[in-house]
């Protein structure tokens, strides 16, 4: 390194980038150097034909009809967040619509390298029914003579294998808050198992290196959230670990780590919305706005956490219980034009369990049950940001720098918290753990029947939740939700269902600082809709 460069990295931020991925890649590559893992045989052949390329999709399309909406025309109903927040949604006219999603899946594995590297992509592409042509923009293409340029890139990224039971992933990836590899895991797995998403589930670019042995996995990993200005003081970087365990055959223990530098003031991210502590994201997703701090900030976020999974997806035998806890805390420093000092202090809680039991034969024979609870802070109650305290006693996710950056969408639940059956518009009352910084204590029951078994079945459900603490002039009640579904599988990964949800709003929705400015409480919200779904192999 010549002094020159040494100089424009002398900075604390890119230092500390630097010391990540050097202990990261030294690790790496001293295991493999031992272990030969990179010594292909010029002559060795494979045990069996690799397959060069694969390509996969899924196919999603559906009917709604709702009363959920965005008031600003301008948003043409490309909407995720909180319900009633400053993405406009609100309730009160009916809507009837149709929505069509691709996302095409390539692997191109090269046999000169026996199945031990490959290169992966995925896209996206999205569009309700009818919005526009001759374009070019994610969300969209589908109105009368179509051409639109509207393809979005989701992964681009490769996995290394140089060793047995090790895995390199480089680039784009999923970030999932979970141990297993998403490439190479069930969605099902994915999102019953470890935090299930809640505080990290979305999409970034970073280096991750896995171990999966007999009776434990371990990963870590390094992502730049957001890079800004290459030549400024402005990242967001996440770095994670985490590390699960077999207590028994059934039951999995895991410990996790997760630490966001963020030195970047809000810039950057979502579109005009900014990310960040402050940013306009926070409104639209449901989460704490730290409107107490002015001028630049610097903020160091961790998160450490331990789950349990017995029998998650009903395997070894009927019961199924899940439960974390993660404890969040850091610091945010503001600039006093002398020097940073420290401004807030972070400190929350988030917890849930999940306990279910498989009463039949098939995993649609089901009775379960959800709870999650998220610590509040009451500054979030409170407009004038000059008399908030010092401290933030709520939960931050991946929300605070994504859209959407963590998800939970197997409570059954279908407005009250978020499903996954959307393209467009992904809308709930609780979108975020914490509440948008309320704290919560809600959860759900449903009920599962397979009429035809691994054909025909039938859910029904319910949920309600209350806020921890009131906003100014409500309540703490949020609401209580009654919702079904029936699916029919005619054939190997398709699916057709149909889905309803209503939704009782409590009188946490009485004050305008949480129910989009109104003078009364607004409509309850309601949904229905229906679905095909193909995955093709």
């Amino acid at each position: 390194m010549t002094p020159g460069l040494f100089l424009r990295l002398k900075t604390t931020g890119e230092i500390m980038k630097l010391i990540k991925l050097f202990i990261l890649f030294s690790a790496f590559s001293l295991n493999f150097a031992q272990t030969g893992g990179w010594n292909f045989a010029p002559d060795k052949v494979p045990d069996q034909p690799v397959n060069e390329f694969q390509a996969f999709a899924y196919f999603f399309n559906q009917m709604v009809h709702t009363d959920v909406y965005a008031a600003n025309d301008l948003l043409k109903g490309q909407i995720v967040g909180r319900l009633f927040s400053n993405n406009t949604t609100t309730t009160g006219e009916k809507a009837t619509y149709f929505e069509q999603r691709l996302i095409p899946f390539f692997i191109y594995q090269p046999k000169l390298l026996d199945g031990r590297a490959l290169l992966r992509t995925s896209f996206e592409i999205d569009w309700t029914w009818g919005d526009a042509s001759y374009g070019v923009g994610g969300n969209y293409g589908s109105s009368f003579s179509a051409d639109q340029v509207n393809i979005q890139t989701q992964n681009v990224e490769v996995e290394l294998i140089p060793y047995k039971t090790w895995a390199v992933n480089l680039g784009l990836q999923r970030l999932f808050d979970t141990p297993y590899n998403p490439y190479r895991t069930s969605v099902s797995t994915m999102t019953n198992t470890g935090y299930r998403l809640m505080y990290w589930g979305s999409d970034g670019v970073g280096v991750t290196l896995r171990k999966d042995a007999n009776y434990w996995r371990a990963k870590a990993g390094f992502y730049q959230l957001y890079e800004n200005n290459v030549h400024q003081f402005d990242d967001v970087t996440l770095t994670e670990a985490i590390f699960e365990h077999d207590v028994t055959p059934a039951w999995r223990q895991g410990y996790s780590f997760w630490y966001v530098y963020d030195r970047a003031n809000g810039e950057g991210g979502v579109s005009i919305l900014g990310q960040g502590l402050k940013s306009l994201l926070n409104d639209y997703n449901g989460v704490y706005k730290f409107n107490e701090l002015t001028g630049a900030y610097r903020a160091d976020v961790f998160w450490v956490g331990t789950y349990a999974n017995y029998n998650p997806e009903y395997r070894p035998g009927r019961l199924s219980i899940n439960a974390f806890a993660v404890a969040n805390f850091g610091t945010i420093k503001v600039d006093n034009k002398k020097e940073f000092v420290n401004a807030v202090t972070i400190g929350g809680v988030g917890a849930n369990l999940k306990a279910g039991y498989r009463y039949g034969q098939t995993d649609e024979d089901i009775v379960s049950m959800d709870i999650f609870y998220a610590s509040g802070d009451g500054d979030a109650a409170v407009t004038d940001a000059k008399k908030r305290d010092e401290r933030y006693r709520g939960v931050l996710t991946g929300n605070m720098w994504g859209s959407p950056g963590g998800l939970n969408i197997t409570s059954g639940a279908y407005l009250l918290y978020p499903h996954g059956n959307v393209v467009n518009r992904y809308i709930a009352a609780i979108a975020d753990l914490s509440n948008a910084g309320f704290g919560q204590l809600g959860g759900t029951l449903n009920f599962h029947k397979s009429i035809i078994p691994n054909k025909l079945s039938a859910k029904v459900g319910i949920a309600a939740a209350k806020s921890e603490f009131k906003p100014v002039a409500g309540g703490d009640f949020i609401g209580g939700e009654v919702n079904a579904r029936i699916a029919f599988i005619p054939a190997v990964f398709m699916n057709i269902e149909v889905h309803a949800a209503y939704m009782w709003l409590g009188d946490f929705y009485d004050s305008p600082n949480v129910n989009g400015k109104a003078k009364s409480r607004p409509q309850n919200p309601y949904t229905v809709f229906a679905v095909f779904k193909w995955l093709m192999f």
